[in-house]
């Protein structure tokens, strides 16, 4: 067994105090996202973690790119019928978490979703790369397949059926609408004593703002 009692990083770049943040929690998510987007070592500042809970009560995380965010909320992409989809059909909730360990910052979203208009999400789906869009047509998302071979022999015949002519969206593909409901702010700060600010959704645009212990 490896003891990692000593493995620690003492956090002290930076501080959230009340005096700094934005009233609106869509707004400090747009300036600590432009910070990430910015910095040098962090390639991916859209990577979020979208947890979901499954039918047997037990919460499933996996790793996605956020493609937009709006007043509204934050947007992505999948396969409505994989596992994510089936439980996001179920609960209609979820939770999202952005981690930049270069700006020991994280955040963590409580939302409501939405499956966006099906027009916007053909246009998303327009705009990938044909790979991508060949990607989603192929994949089964979640489904046990016998093999990798398997999904090579179908991308191979329907990039010949398809050549030529445009991908048209799966219609078990497309988009989400995360509509936060709460928004908390985490800051590392020295001797654990992190920042945390979390705003809660009272009615439309109106929020509350609260400091929680860390």
């Amino acid at each position: 067994m490896e003891n990692l009692h000593d493995k620690r990083k003492i956090y002290e770049q930076s501080e959230l105090l009340e005096s700094q943040i934005k009233t609106n929690p869509m707004e400090q998510f747009r300036d600590w996202f432009l910070d990430a987007g910015s910095h040098p070592g962090i390639s991916e500042a859209n990577a979020m973690a979208v947890s979901t809970v499954e039918a047997d009560g037990c919460p499933r995380t996996r790793m996605v790119l956020l493609k937009s965010y709006t007043w509204e909320g934050f947007i992505f992409y999948t396969n409505y019928k994989s596992r994510k989809g089936q439980a996001i059909e179920a609960t209609n909730l979820a939770c999202l978490h952005f981690f930049w360990p270069p700006l020991e910052r994280q955040i963590i979203i409580k939302a409501a979703l939405e499956k966006l208009p099906e027009n916007l999400s053909d246009g998303y789906f327009a705009s990938r790369p044909r790979g991508s869009q060949l990607g989603a047509v192929v994949s089964p998302q979640s489904d046990v397949i016998p093999d990798r071979n398997y999904l090579e022999k179908k991308l191979t015949a329907l990039e010949q059926f398809y050549e030529g002519k445009e991908i048209p969206r799966p219609e078990n593909w497309g988009g989400y609408m995360a509509k936060p409901y709460e928004i908390e702010f985490w800051q590392g700060r020295p001797n654990r004593l992190h920042d945390r600010i979390i705003y809660n959704l009272q009615s439309d645009f109106d929020w509350t703002v609260k400091r929680l212990a860390p």
